[in-house]
């Protein structure tokens, strides 16, 4: 075992189980034409909040007028409120849920964002990471631009203005055209909803409708919770234009085949949502049937890691025909905010949100099923948790291939130096984290639980750079440079 890695690693205890996961992206809503915009943007924010709890905001149009109501935090803090959503009036809104993955948390970086431009303002919402933002944000304030914020969705914005077409929309796609990495966008106007969605549809957006009126979402099950129609997925490279003449759909990007982030599937999505056709349920449960073909355990119980391990454990469990135990259990009802101060009760902290259920695993020889291992830490957690329940043995399965790679495109992950299964073999992790056994899905076998044959090297169906290292777009800010992007970012402020 590496104990100089196992000591450092140790050393980080003071967490709870979600703070070595991969962290949400962002989750975009808006709505077109309908009485009640505001309530019902909230509401599908409410439903996209797995997607980002640092912060949120919604921007109205009363046909006059834009309001905007912006804040920190969760959505059931700002928008319960009914004198918040009453002061939203009018019959179009957007909205918007953020972890941020560029830009620090603070109240000017919540978005939608939104400017006056020439014919009137302009607010937008963004899912996803300009992997050129930064250094369009350098061109551009060099050229004079003043930025309000220090994320990459502002770029959107000062592109827009700056686009010398006379049509909003031809303005929106002459900015759209500039932009390197993955995006979903809602944007409101004085006349219009507008989406786009990246060229090769790396961060996913839904397309429904409710008592006539057009919603654009980031996941179906935002469309779920207020009782509106399913339309269809907003294809690769699209842009709509929603105004009171009905949809405008336009593809100025050409035809290109589609790659959607692969952590839709494994982690992102709500398990009651349908991406591409597909439930993401299903498919976690197909994973985990999948891990149990290629990975099997002798074990007595097979244990999920709530919540995102669940439907995979069932999948495994189903395929090895080994009992289902709920070993773990999560208390739903902690806040953030719980103070800890001293060491000693910091080391506790990991069983505030999660328990082990001593009576399900006390003798017994277990399957542990998680997502995902992103730095170790947790799962080293996870395994001792087990063993001082009185697990006898622990056989650790991961539902997705190991993590080898950083992503650029929305999702929070660690400097390659920090990913565990970049710098070390299988049996190294396996060491570190204490578990008897450590295996993992295999890259083709994730594509497999999604109904293909397997992966093909020359044409991905997925983003999968996390895994592979291909990664499907330019990295303009990036080019393998640190040194270059630290300066990116600090001249970004």
């Amino acid at each position: 075992m590496n104990h100089g890695l196992a000591a450092g690693l140790h050393s980080d205890m003071d967490f709870d189980l979600n703070d070595d996961t991969l962290h949400e992206e962002c989750g975009v809503f808006g709505i077109y034409g309908h009485p009640e915009a505001a309530t019902i943007t909230a509401l599908g924010l409410h439903a996209l909040q797995h997607r980002g709890q640092e912060a949120t905001g919604i921007v109205s149009f009363d046909g006059h007028r834009f309001h905007s109501e912006r804040q920190l935090g969760l959505v059931g803090d700002t928008f319960s409120d009914p004198t918040v959503i009453r002061q939203l009036t009018g019959h179009s809104a957007i909205g918007h849920v953020r972890y941020a993955t560029t830009g620090e948390t603070m109240l000017r970086n919540v978005q939608p964002l939104f400017a006056e431009l020439t014919g009137g303002g302009f607010a937008v919402a963004h899912n996803g990471n300009l992997t050129n933002g930064l250094t369009l944000r350098r061109e551009l304030v060099r050229e004079g631009a003043i930025y309000q914020s220090t994320s990459d969705t502002e770029v959107i914005l000062h592109l827009v203005a700056r686009s010398r077409k006379k049509r909003f929309a031809d303005r929106f796609i002459d900015a759209l055209l500039q932009l390197e990495g993955a995006y979903s966008f809602v944007g409101l106007t004085n006349k219009k909803l507008v989406g786009a969605r990246d060229p090769l549809g790396i961060r996913p957006l839904v397309l429904g409708k409710l008592d006539g009126h057009y919603i654009l979402a980031s996941e179906t099950c935002a469309l779920d919770i207020i009782g509106a129609q399913f339309v269809r997925d907003i294809e690769n490279g699209e842009v709509l234009i929603i105004d009171e003449n009905g949809i405008e759909s336009i593809k100025p990007f050409g035809s290109q085949p589609m790659r959607p982030c692969i952590f839709e599937y494994i982690y992102f999505a709500r398990p009651d949502s349908i991406v591409h056709g597909r439930s993401v349920y299903e498919v976690r449960k197909k994973m985990g049937a999948q891990l149990a073909l290629e990975a099997p355990a002798e074990a007595d119980v097979v244990v999920p890691v709530p919540d995102s391990g669940v439907p995979a454990a069932i999948g495994y469990a189903r395929a090895c025909d080994i009992p289902y135990e709920l070993g773990i259990i999560r208390n739903h009802y902690v806040g953030r905010t719980f103070i800890q101060p001293t060491q000693s009760v910091r080391e506790l902290g990991v069983r505030m949100k999660h328990s082990a259920n001593r009576g399900a695993v006390a003798g017994k020889s277990i399957v542990l099923v998680d997502d995902s291992i992103v730095r170790g830490t947790t799962s080293m957690k996870i395994v001792q948790m087990m063993r001082d329940a009185g697990a006898r043995e622990v056989h650790f399965r991961i539902a997705s291939p190991p993590i080898t790679h950083p992503d650029y495109y929305g999702i929070d992950t660690p400097e390659r130096e920090k990913l565990l299964a970049a710098n070390h073999t299988i049996e190294e992790m396996r060491a570190i984290i204490g578990a008897d056994s450590l295996a993992f899905l295999s890259v083709d076998g994730i594509y497999r639980a999604c109904g293909y044959q397997g992966r093909d090297p020359l044409m991905p169906q997925f983003a999968d750079h996390c895994f592979t290292g291909d990664y499907p777009t330019p990295l303009t800010d990036n080019k393998g440079d640190a040194p270059r992007q630290a300066a990116l970012l600090a001249e970004a402020g």
